[in-house]
């Protein structure tokens, strides 16, 4: 026991460790406040999209050698006004103007990329995080922006979810749907933008998806759901660092694996909506049915051996011996 608490606590005796907790703290309270309503919008694909939207803004930024994630910001809102605009004509689904633009902008990433004869420590970091890294300028810019998109969100969260069920009748309602889809992608684009030094442009939607879903496995309540998701993101990136720690693993990888198996877990044995439920739900449905015309045949003989003793003109009783006669 002892020795378990001491490894709880060897981290934080680490300058670097404890910066490194508190900005996954915080970028995974953040990622699970807002894929909540990626997730209620079915637009999971967006956080990929955004995250290597940005690649090519980073890839210029790293040839001009200027600031990555200013770069990488800069890129990704651009992409994320395109979508809102595009995806506007209903002839087109939402997520097949994503997947367009998701391509486009990582193509360019690459083309970028090739014009370049090597790679940099800070162009990997940018792919692959690098949270151990931070200095207390990172944490206090990610607490703050981390903050602003939590107040924003919940601020227009019923306007968020109208939207999310029927974009039709929330337009018919009198909502700015459009001016609601561009909030929704640039905080999507800011809260990856702000990931990317915590688990990096290649897992960041891990971060952004995983405890939204796992949450919607658990309860149907909004806020519930949002509490729960907020839960998860931070102390799923909590214990992938100590995992990585522990085990001098990568601290991104390490952070996905926790939260992947956290889900897995409850999807296995959420009470309403887990495997284990499911299963047992048909179990009962299927004993339901088997038992229902049983039941039926017992009542309709009862009911044509009633009549049968009434048209005898006597009561029906069963003697001793067991055979029915009339009185």
């Amino acid at each position: 026991m002892n020795g378990f608490l001491a490894l709880l606590a060897e981290p934080w005796s680490l300058p670097f460790m404890r910066r490194a907790f508190a900005v996954s703290a915080v970028v995974g309270l953040v990622c699970g406040v807002v894929g909540v309503y990626v997730v209620l919008r079915g637009m999971a694909f967006i956080g990929d999209a955004v995250a290597h939207s940005a690649f090519p803004g980073v890839a210029l930024a790293y040839a001009f050698e200027g600031n990555l994630l200013l770069g990488g910001a800069a890129a990704g809102v651009t992409t994320a006004v395109l979508i809102a605009f595009v995806s506007q004509n209903r002839r087109l689904k939402e997520d097949t103007v994503i997947g367009v633009f998701f391509a486009f902008a990582f193509g360019l990433g690459i083309v970028l990329v090739s014009t370049r004869d090597s790679w940099t420590t800070d162009l990997s970091s940018f792919l692959f995080g690098q949270v151990l890294a931070v200095d207390a300028a990172d944490l206090w810019r990610v607490a703050v922006l981390g903050a602003v998109l939590v107040a924003v969100v919940l601020a227009l969260r019923k306007e968020l979810v109208a939207v999310g069920l029927d974009r039709e009748t929330a337009r018919a309602s009198g909502l700015p749907v459009l001016s609601l889809d561009l909030t929704l992608y640039v905080v999507v684009t800011a809260t990856v933008v702000m990931s990317l030094e915590a688990v990096g442009n290649v897992l960041v939607l891990a971060l952004l998806i995983t405890p939204a879903a796992t949450a919607r496995l658990l309860t149907e309540r909004l806020w519930a759901m949002t509490l729960l998701a907020s839960v998860l993101g931070c102390a799923g990136s909590v214990a992938g660092l100590y995992v990585s720690y522990a085990y001098d693993l990568a601290a991104g990888g390490s952070v996905v694996v926790v939260l992947t198996g956290v889900f897995a877990l409850v999807w296995l044995l959420a009470p309403r909506h887990g495997l284990a439920a499911r299963a047992r739900g048909r179990r009962h449905r299927r004993a339901v049915h088997m038992s229902g015309p049983r039941a039926s045949e017992r009542e309709k003989r009862a009911r044509m051996f009633t009549d049968s003793g009434d048209s005898g003109g006597g009561e029906t009783s069963l003697p001793a011996g067991g055979r029915p006669r009339s009185t």
